[in-house]
């Protein structure tokens, strides 16, 4: 209800200064607690035990400010980041659109962030807290080593997060997306391996896709994730491509998010649940912004799900509506637990 209320007023501004004042109104609520372990959806993914499936994509939460208001909004989980080794400015601005006739948002942020070293001091203040965080890492724009960048990374906040996200995905950083090629990506996975390792940890690691991938990039992708035993695949980030769109931001360079992504975000689900033949787990990602919408994505292969743009038009309340509409979806289908109906389309 607050936030019908407050949107007429959120939607006058540019977006990113009404994503501003969404993350200062969060870090003004009452500290709630997460989510109880353990109830009707819980499900264990990568060794750790997620009380619902639903959770907060990377890119709401840049730089870890507001985790536990989240968690106490009834998320299963949150993943924060991206998070580079320097604090970077990112792209010109304007770079974040609402697509409001398409349900949508084109962001070319380009990882803003205020770097490493401040996001660990906030992860740091939360030790102890129930609720899994993930953190999702990057590398900077300018960097002369972008694998070292990752490594730095992994190194940094691996000891401080449930799990760490390798972001190779997002399209606004220029030559990013070429670390998923086979060969850059199995170099770059040892790099992050061994660096958590060298920080006494042994949080799981999960890998961030593009959408935008072609058939034999799948399989390789499938084949290294599996042989180095990463936690899970995030299926995906935004898309470069442009299906027919009726806002008048249609033609905004960057990454395309939300309900347009949906069905190409299913089907690359669908891909990496065939291509990995469900030996590892997966996180779902574009367009979900229903508890429909959610189910037939753990039905096409997801142990987990995620949100973000639909929170820009729904607001963060839409995490535990989703909750509460999975419960009685898989009630309703017949389905004991979560876990049982992954992939049972």
């Amino acid at each position: 209800m607050l936030f019908n209320l407050i949107k007429p007023a959120l939607f006058a501004l540019d977006s990113e200064t009404g994503h501003r004042l969404a993350i200062r109104g969060l870090a003004a609520l009452p500290r709630r607690g997460a989510a109880a372990p353990g109830g009707p959806l819980a499900i264990d993914v990568a060794g750790l035990a997620f009380p619902n499936p639903v959770g907060v994509a990377a890119g709401f939460d840049k730089d870890a400010e507001v985790p536990d208001a989240l968690l106490g909004l009834g998320f299963g989980f949150t993943e924060v980041g991206s998070i580079t080794p320097l604090p970077q400015a990112g792209n010109p601005k304007p770079r974040l659109f609402r697509l409001v006739e398409d349900q949508a948002v084109i962001n070319r942020m380009g990882f803003n962030n205020g770097g490493g070293a401040a996001a660990l001091a906030r992860l740091e203040a939360r030790a102890g807290r129930q609720g899994i965080v993930g953190v999702n890492i990057g590398a900077n724009k300018d960097s002369a080593d972008r694998i070292a960048d990752y490594a730095v990374m992994a190194r940094m906040m691996a000891a401080h997060a449930n799990y760490l996200c390798v972001n190779i995905s997002s399209p606004n950083t220029p030559g990013l997306r070429a670390l998923q090629d086979e060969s850059a990506l199995t170099g770059l996975l040892d790099a992050v391996i061994a660096a958590r390792a060298e920080a006494g940890s042994a949080a799981p690691i999960f890998l961030k896709v593009a959408p935008d991938l072609e058939p034999a990039d799948i399989d390789a992708i499938a084949r290294i994730a599996i042989d180095k035993r990463l936690g899970a695949l995030v299926v995906s980030n935004t898309t470069i491509s442009r299906p027919p769109l009726r806002s008048h931001h249609a033609g905004e360079m960057g990454g395309l998010s939300g309900a347009p992504l949906r069905d190409l975000a299913t089907q690359r689900l669908r891909d990496f649940r065939k291509a990995t033949g469900g030996a590892i787990p997966l996180v779902g990602v574009g367009g979900i912004a229903t508890a429909e919408h959610a189910w037939a994505r753990i039905r096409a292969g997801a142990s987990l799900v995620q949100l973000y743009s639909a929170m820009v038009y729904e607001g963060p309340g839409l995490g535990a509506r989703i909750v509460r509409g999975l419960e009685t979806l898989m009630r309703r289908d017949g389905f004991a637990s979560i876990a049982e109906a992954v992939g049972s389309e």
